[in-house]
């Protein structure tokens, strides 16, 4: 079923000479198939196919849009363990993990899916004309969101099913009524052609027009360029290294009609241990993020890599039990020898600077694309003056900065780059003699969460994944979660606009039955 080519909507081509293969990080070979890299002529194919599917796909009713959507994870089902088989081999990542993605992958379809068919999403709000008041009359104004436009969606190389081809952002900008083209990572390219193949099989049984998604395989960068400088492309979804999204954001930004870029860069996650948790149950908080520390061998933007407390025997009693249990943890594989030789280098270039000790680090041989996870240790005042100390290493590594005291503490929290996690553990309430250091904290990430892990990201309405830059490029938004379609809609308003012409959503007879801001209130009666 792999064919190593390119969906051009709803077309397989391969027009170009040059060819990439996939590689299975656990056995150290590279895979079998291979792939054909886009053309520039594709790109453009794409992108003006896109353009011309927009103009009926954006114009689809919701629950048109949700058959879609749910047909996409029924065919993405359907692939069965040939979909899993192939995760592990381009990924190294085991079975259970693939699966349980694939589950994650498959529900946030159906919730965006559930949350269309709904319509509420749309914010519908009407102000009806008062052609008699006083001393101007008022028009009639009715506006919701509307779709943005055809989105590049970069697949991301940690999570190859729910942050790639199907993933969330794919999903939110569908369900959007959005045209999707993917660039495929091409760690994973044979995952996502299964992923792609399901999807074009979802567009054919239900009816939707060719363009509204392509996937174009990459094996560097000029396919991604191409894409976001093409100016059918009207926004950009990326999840990444920071150098990789800023790079998009500023190519973005350049375009005679700059356009967003929503990308999601990565953090370090400070972790606030504070004095009273140390003292009652170091030995147990060690333990606990000795495993979020290498969970999935710390290939998560939420892993936890920088850990803040307040020099004490506690603290001292948290860092032994950390060392000692961080190293009894078998290693790991990376997805791939790139991002495991790019491991290596970030975690020597830390562990050489001046004033770093490092408590603990796996000294054992290890296989291929294996990491050795590493806990390192620095003084509160030389993690201030050192922004390289500050810097995400992707992996299995985590930093704990020892400060002299609270408002050593607070001074470290308040210059924190942004982040997309925060986390507080607290005993006896002690939290709330530290209100300055909770409120520095919120002002730099854009999730904070209280006595738990950051690792696990709940895909759920209330969930913010996001952040000051750089986490992400626009804090305002969410990548997680049924509320991240916001990204790809833009807000419209119809004035004096005759009913029978206004979408469904606007008319005075809501015959779809949406909640509706009418006059001030909400409400979901006719007018």
């Amino acid at each position: 079923m792999i064919t190593g080519k390119n969906y051009i909507g709803n077309s397989l081509s391969s027009k170009g000479n040059k060819t990439f293969t996939t590689f299975n990080p656990q056995k150290n070979i590279e895979n079998n198939w291979v792939f054909n890299e886009a053309t520039s002529e594709e790109v453009n194919q794409a992108c003006e196919l896109a353009a011309k599917a927009f103009k009926i796909y954006s114009k689809i009713s919701g629950a048109k849009k949700a058959e879609f959507l749910r047909k996409i994870a029924e065919e993405i089902e359907g692939l069965g363990d040939q979909l899993l088989k192939v995760y592990s081999l381009e990924s190294g990542l085991p079975a259970g993990r693939a699966a349980g993605e694939r589950g994650r992958t498959l529900s946030q379809l159906r919730a965006f899916a559930n949350h269309v068919e709904e319509g509420n999403w749309v914010e519908a709000t009407i102000d009806t004309a008062q052609p008699d008041r006083e001393p101007m009359p008022r028009v009639d104004l009715r506006k919701m969101n509307v779709s943005l436009g055809s989105v590049a969606v970069f697949g991301a190389s940690n999570f190859p099913l729910a942050f790639s081809t199907a993933g969330g952002d794919t999903a939110a900008a569908l369900a959007a009524g959005c045209p999707v083209i993917v660039k495929s990572h091409p760690m994973h390219a044979g995952t996502g052609e299964l992923v792609s193949l399901a999807i074009i099989k979802a567009i054919e049984k239900t009816g939707m027009p060719s363009g509204v998604f392509s996937n174009l395989n990459s094996s560097g960068i000029e396919v991604g360029q191409e894409l976001v400088q093409n100016p059918n492309i009207k926004a950009v979804a990326f999840t990444g290294s920071l150098k990789g999204g800023r790079a998009l954001y500023d190519l973005a930004a350049k375009r005679d009609e700059p356009i967003p870029v929503f990308a999601e860069m990565g953090s370090v996650n400070p972790v606030v241990i504070l004095p009273k948790a140390l003292e009652n149950r170091a030995t147990e908080i060690a333990k606990t993020y000795a495993g979020s520390i290498t969970l999935g061998t710390g290939q998560f933007c939420t892993n936890p890599g920088l850990i803040l407390g307040i020099k004490s025997a506690g603290l001292t009693n948290f860092v032994n039990t950390l060392a000692e249990e961080i190293v009894a943890i078998e290693p790991s594989c990376m997805i791939h020898p790139n991002i495991a030789s790019t491991y290596e280098k970030n975690k020597s270039k830390v562990v050489s600077q001046k004033g770093i000790d490092i408590l603990a680090e796996v000294s054992k041989n290890v296989q291929p694309n294996f990491a050795k996870q590493v806990v390192t240790s620095v003084k509160g005042k030389t993690f201030l003056e050192n922004p390289t100390l500050h810097e995400e290493v992707f992996g299995p590594y985590s930093i704990v900065v020892q400060c002299e005291n609270e408002d050593e503490l607070q001074e470290i929290t308040s210059k924190l780059e942004g982040q997309l996690t925060g986390t507080i553990i607290s005993d006896d309430n002690e939290i709330s003699e530290y209100v300055n250091v909770v409120h520095e904290l919120e002002n730099r990430v854009g999730r904070i969460i209280f006595n738990g892990v950051p690792t696990g990201v709940e895909v759920c309405p209330a969930m913010l994944h996001g952040g000051p830059y750089p986490a992400s490029t626009d804090s305002r938004f969410t990548a997680v979660g049924v509320d991240s379609i916001k990204r790809f809609v833009r807000p419209f308003s119809f004035q004096d606009w005759p009913n029978n012409l206004l979408p469904k959503e606007l008319q005075n007879n809501n015959s779809l039955n949406v909640l509706r801001t009418v006059n001030g209130k909400k409400t979901t009666d006719n007018i």
